[in-house]
């Protein structure tokens, strides 16, 4: 057991349960800041989120706050598309070394992505609410979703990270969902589709379950004690801070 990445787990699930932003677009670039290759930084991530994404399902189920036709026309078009990025990226990319830097440079430009969705959903999210294409039946809009899913998908399936943040900012712009259904969905989605990844990533030889274990040793206690203190903390300022260190941290890859 490494006490620095029990410890790093243990912040990242705080901030995460603290302000609610997305663990990948924080967990993903600490792990390659400290050395690890991006490769394995990405699969190993999903493999955790996949773990920790499974017991945030059941609650949501449990609570129905899941909108499983949602989910089902965001999955036929992001899982496929997650499973394109993976393997196109195994087979093309060359040695671990070379895809390290494809997956780098990628996660750099999709973490400033994150970010600025970050930022918008945390400071506009009551603009979005009324919109008229957010009204109509998600049975009218069942071809948009799933090329929504299909594009977001192949993202998420390159760098882990958007399984949550993307995805969310996308449903709060073009479906009308109450707050709790909104993050029931997303976290649903985001499970079927990390653990599909995760699969391809550990078969590929990508995931480090040792790391896994670590981090899950200090993320677990983290969630618990971030969501206890949320009720306490102005989210919108910390979550617009943590925006920003996202940003930063998509730069200091990409450069």
């Amino acid at each position: 057991m490494s006490i620095g990445i029990v410890l790093m787990g243990l912040f990242v699930g705080f901030l995460v349960g603290l302000t609610g932003v997305g663990g990948a677009a924080l967990l993903t670039p600490f792990l390659i800041l400290i050395g690890i290759n991006p490769l394995i930084a990405v699969g190993t991530d999903f493999v955790y989120n996949s773990i920790t994404k499974f017991f945030g399902s059941v609650q949501h189920f449990r609570q129905k706050t899941i909108n499983f036709k949602l989910v089902k026309y965001l999955a036929i078009g992001s899982v496929p598309s997650a499973i394109l990025a993976v393997t196109t990226l195994h087979f093309v990319g060359g040695d671990k070394l070379l895809q390290g830097e494809i997956v780098k440079h990628a996660l750099g430009y999709v973490l400033m992505m994150v970010a600025v969705a970050t930022v918008i959903k945390t400071l506009f999210s009551s603009r979005f609410k009324s919109r008229s294409y957010s009204i109509k039946p998600i049975e009218d809009k069942a071809k948009a979703t799933i090329l929504l899913g299909a594009i977001l998908g192949f993202i998420v399936g390159l760098t882990s990270v958007g399984s949550g943040s993307l995805f969310a900012l996308a449903m709060l712009l073009f479906y009308q969902l109450r707050a709790s259904e909104l993050v029931g969905t997303d976290i649903a989605h985001a499970f079927i589709l990390v653990t599909v990844s995760g699969f391809f990533h550990l078969g590929f030889g990508n995931v480090d379950l040792l790391l896994v274990a670590n981090l899950l040793c200090g993320s677990i206690p983290g969630v618990i004690i971030g969501s206890t203190l949320s009720a306490k903390v102005p989210m919108k300022p910390l979550q617009t801070v943590i925006g920003v260190i996202i940003f930063i941290s998509g730069l200091k890859l990409i450069y």
